[in-house]
């Protein structure tokens, strides 16, 4: 079966370039006898990949030299924990914008350990839109402000950061990080899952800037503080280390595409292709509000549910799939991360246009 165009939401299309060199490499890698997935990751060959990895990270996301950059488990989800338990340690309360249910859900996680501020919400509007905020509502004490970056599930992104003056800016990047050229010395943490635009499941990428470290209560687990990865190198436990080894291919691809800030031109391009469309059709209606719009995650819908489980239908017979939208938001959802070529969006957009012809 030839390849299909894949819009899930994460795991998610990956290069094919990426895949072929791991299948390239699965048995010998690099004349080793042995696949990464069976070498040590405390042996020299291992150590080189994993740096490379990490070096490719930095130079992609231009991390300044104050910054460490980990590679750890557990997932974003597991950082919605991490973060109040390396940073709530001050003042004891954070603000959060609540736009979205990876939002909403970081924050309910952050109150079991401290008091969370919401300094702004669109929660009642189904997070339609990324909310507005007034910075007379943000707390000068705080030990962080919290936001994510992209919502996937409603297809909302910020297009401007909030100005947070000297309080940290923690941001939950896993959807459109690599997407995007973001100035990271705005950032006090970063982090993201990989399994959208970094490479496959099993890696949590943290970038954390150092004056941030050695600041985790004492009940933190290990496993989930900052400061003790950093000292053991992302090593404290044994790392994900094929999935990392993947990460590095797909971000070697990223490198010959041009970086971050000639993806960024060439994701503009493929969520224009069908937010014009959206927007000219009597049939599909967009779900974000334009001023929100992501340009990882484009979600519609038809009104009719029937129809749209008939347009998921034919549309994957095609080539086309994993367009259902989330349980939460229902409809369709195209994820157009970095590795979909403009020519799946294209083909999308083409079957969309042929879909409403037979169903106006």
């Amino acid at each position: 079966m030839e390849r299909v165009y894949n819009f899930a939401a994460g795991p998610a299309t990956m290069p094919e370039e990426a895949l072929r060199t791991a299948a390239n490499e699965m048995l010998n890698y690099g004349g080793s006898g042995m696949s990464v997935m069976e070498m040590s990751h405390r042996g020299k060959a291992y150590q080189a990949i994993f740096d490379e990895t990490v070096g490719l990270i930095r130079e992609l996301l231009q991390v300044p030299d104050n910054y460490k950059v980990l590679l750890l488990q557990g997932g974003a989800t597991g950082q919605f924990a991490a973060v109040p338990l390396n940073l709530m340690n001050g003042s004891g309360s954070a603000d959060y914008i609540d736009s979205g249910n990876f939002a909403h859900g970081a924050l309910v996680e952050a109150g079991k350990y401290g008091k969370v501020n919401v300094v702004a919400s669109s929660r009642e509007e189904n997070y339609a839109g990324i909310p507005q905020w007034d910075e007379a509502a943000f707390d000068p004490k705080a030990d962080y402000f919290y936001i994510t970056t992209n919502n996937t599930i409603y297809g909302t992104r910020y297009s401007t950061l909030p100005n947070t003056g000297s309080v940290p800016l923690v941001a939950d990047a896993s959807s459109n990080i690599l997407s995007e050229v973001y100035d990271m010395s705005r950032f006090g943490v970063m982090y993201a899952g990989a399994q959208k635009n970094i490479g496959p499941a099993g890696v949590t990428l943290v970038v954390v800037r150092e004056d941030l470290l050695g600041k985790a209560r004492p009940s933190t687990p290990k496993i989930m503080d900052w400061t003790k990865m950093a000292e053991a190198g992302s090593m404290l436990n044994t790392p994900p280390t094929y999935a990392i080894y993947m990460c590095g291919l797909c971000l070697k691809w990223l490198k010959k595409q041009g970086g971050v800030a000639a993806m960024e031109k060439r994701n503009i391009e493929k969520a224009q292709i069908l937010y014009d469309l959206l927007d000219d059709s009597s049939l599909f209606k967009g779900v974000a509000q334009p001023a929100s719009r992501s340009r990882m995650n484009v979600t519609f819908r038809t009104g009719d549910e029937e129809l749209d489980a008939l347009f998921v239908k034919e549309a994957t017979a095609k080539g086309l799939c994993s367009l259902k939208g989330h349980r939460a938001a229902g409809g369709m959802r195209a994820s157009i991360y970095n590795a979909m070529p403009v020519e799946g969006v294209q083909a999308l957009a083409n079957f969309m246009k042929d879909f409403e012809a037979r169903h106006k």
